[in-house]
């Protein structure tokens, strides 16, 4: 199965301060009625590019989607800043669109999040406040954007840089200084495996606009206090973080984005229902690590979807 072999429908959402959104809903070709659902959510700076992870799936019987969000990949329109938003939950119109197609076409049955980082983050989120949050079975979470990858004093200057800022200049930004070593991972013409759309998913990645910056910071408070979620929840994450400022062996066999021992330590606070699976030499997205790497994560989320 081919990514071309998606068929896209576009979610017309309501307009936003930069004017008209739109999503954009995937179908994988071998969907058929009446079964489980997947529902894949990517992460920052980011788009659906997975149909390995959709051959997988359909192999433990479930249907599979994916939802490109607002201002991302597919549903990036030329007059909006990309990746942008000054809330995380102005995402739940499109989860709950998308979330209702998938009920409407299944005769009902229930659905499963699979976010991946920030999409994660957003998962976790709806799973609290979402006006569909009681469809979802279960919930699985690729290296969950639970906490920013820096220490404490670090995390509260730039919050609160962020939230100043921004409130004066609403669309600032900063570059990540080394967002192209992910991307040289990733990247088949780099050190990775993958083509990658480079005007969705450039290798330097987005600028970071600091009202997202804030709004992340705002979701992950709120999941920290607050988060109650009933369903399971599996949160699959590398063996290992990894820091370097060059390129390094190391970055292709860890997570050089985020932090581990965050996940761990915020994600049991989710909810009462918490598994976590460690994947040896996975890298950020745990499902576009080396092939056996990537496969066992694999077959370990099949397992447990089975539990």
């Amino acid at each position: 199965m081919k990514l071309e072999d998606f068929s896209q429908q576009k979610l017309e959402m309501e307009d936003d301060y930069e004017g008209a959104v739109i999503a954009t809903l995937l179908r994988s070709p071998k969907n058929t009625s009446g079964k489980t659902s997947v529902l894949y959510i990517h992460g920052y700076s980011d788009y659906f590019f997975h149909p390995h992870v959709a051959e997988a799936l359909h192999t433990g019987g479930y249907n599979f989607y994916a939802l490109d969000l607002r201002k991302y990949g597919r549903s990036l329109l030329p007059h909006q800043h990309p990746n942008y938003c000054r809330s995380m939950k102005e995402y739940f119109e499109e989860l709950t669109a998308s979330i209702q197609i998938i009920l409407d076409e299944n005769a009902g049955e229930g659905v499963i999040l699979l976010g991946h980082s920030t999409g994660g983050l957003l998962a976790s989120l709806y799973a609290n406040d979402g006006k569909l949050r009681d469809h979802i079975e279960k919930i699985v979470l690729n290296s969950p954007f639970l906490e920013f990858n820096t220490n404490s004093f670090q995390r509260s200057f730039i919050v609160t840089f962020s939230r100043v800022f921004s409130f004066f200049f609403p669309f600032a930004s900063r570059n990540k200084p080394l967002a192209h070593l992910y991307g040289q991972s990733l990247l088949k013409s780099a050190r990775g495996e993958w083509e990658l759309n480079q005007r969705w998913k450039p290798h330097r990645g987005f600028p970071a606009y600091l009202k997202w910056v804030a709004a992340v910071f705002k979701a992950q408070e709120y999941l920290r206090r607050h988060s109650d979620i009933s369903c399971p929840i599996l949160i699959l994450h590398s063996s290992s973080s990894t820091y370097h400022r060059v390129w390094h062996h190391s970055l292709s066999s860890s997570d050089m984005v985020l932090n581990v021992e965050h996940m761990k330590e915020y994600g049991r606070k989710l909810g009462g229902k918490v598994t976590f699976i460690e994947v040896k030499n996975a890298i950020h997205d745990i499902f576009l690590s080396a092939k056996k790497v990537r496969e066992r994560a694999l077959n370990d989320l099949l397992k447990w979807l089975e539990g």
